[in-house]
């Protein structure tokens, strides 16, 4: 028979083995599941890049969309990974990696070292990235037998979000909607003014006819008249529940003022004409927070649109606007 200080320490070894287990299993990997549908990006012509898991799932799922020329965790070319360490504070708070979802849809980034100018090209435009993200979000829904998803969407993630809702009139399988600083009336980048550094090969050829400006140079552009406009689903129809977060003193993609070491340009759209972004990251009818001083939480460049994504604000209130009760009473599930 065991005595009793024997049993106490197999107990405690117990413990911290089930202990450790349960952090394991609560990591967000980089990778999806093997039996997982094989998604192939409209534009690249290879399998997306993602991460996800198998297991059960209590809570409705989430799916993380990173920005334009970013990656859904860190790779060769795109070390930094923003939106995987927000899926990772969900972990950590109860969320299951099962419950865990993110699309790469631009690819690992490595293409941009050869042609700095993709990173305004077609292929990281938001319609071409629709097709990719349909797919993703009804394979997330049959794998793990959801009927709705949760997204949390950060800049071009934001507007890609709506497009594909919009052209779809998805709204019934979206139950609440992350916006984390989205280009959703147009950016900054755009000006065919001189001063515009953007235009520059090397800063990815921002100019006028490029076709992400053709999409967000300017408020006007057709692509957002249709996203935002009468005769679409409207800025924030229901019945999704949609939180903007976004930065309200400065963000290279909308303020002409210098955002860490990205520089200041003219506020100016595709259009040549003097045009306020600074706001566009908001959206009628959406629940908004508006931070300030996110610039610290970028480590590598000082910028506040990208430190958005990593700061303890949005993590909280990421949080706290998922895991709210619905009206049904059921908290953070379908």
């Amino acid at each position: 028979m065991m005595n009793k200080p024997s049993l106490r320490l197999l107990l405690a070894a117990l413990a911290t083995a089930l202990s450790v287990g349960t952090h394991a299993a609560g990591t967000v990997g980089n990778t999806l599941p093997a039996d997982f549908p094989v998604i192939i990006d409209t534009s690249l012509g290879k399998p997306v890049i993602g991460f996800g898991a198998a297991g059960p799932v209590k809570r409705t799922p989430v799916i993380f969309l990173h920005g334009n020329n970013d990656t859904p965790f860190g790779t060769a070319c795109n070390p930094v990974a923003r939106i995987q360490s927000l899926a990772q504070y969900l972990a950590d708070n109860g969320w299951a990696p099962s419950e865990l979802w993110g699309l790469g849809y631009q690819g690992d980034q490595c293409d941009l070292a050869g042609d700095p100018t993709l990173r305004s090209g077609i292929a990281h435009t938001n319609a071409a990235n629709v097709p990719d993200l349909r797919r993703f979000v009804h394979a997330v829904l049959a794998y793990t037998g959801a009927r709705q998803v949760d997204i949390v969407g950060h800049s071009l993630g934001v507007t890609l979000t709506r497009e594909w809702m919009r052209q779809d009139e998805a709204q019934r399988l979206v139950r609440r909607f992350v916006a984390i600083d989205g280009p959703n009336h147009g950016i900054i980048n755009c000006s065919p003014n001189p001063a515009n550094v953007y235009q520059l090969p090397a800063f990815g050829g921002f100019t006028p006819k490029s076709e992400i400006c053709v999409e967000l140079g300017s408020p006007n552009t057709r692509f957002l008249k249709l996203l935002n406009g009468p005769g679409s689903s409207g800025e924030a129809a229901g019945p999704t529940q949609v939180l903007v977060i976004r930065n309200a003193d400065t963000s290279f993609v909308y303020f002409p003022l210098q955002d860490g070491v990205f520089p200041p340009i003219p506020a100016e759209d595709s259009f040549g004409q003097p045009t306020d972004f600074s706001r566009s990251a908001a959206l009628r009818g959406a629940r908004r927070l508006d931070l300030t001083g996110q610039g610290a939480y970028d480590a590598a460049l000082g910028s506040a649109h990208l430190g958005i994504l990593s700061s303890p604000q949005t993590r909280q209130a990421t949080l706290e606007f998922l895991n709210a009760r619905d009206r049904s009473g059921h908290q953070g599930r379908d």
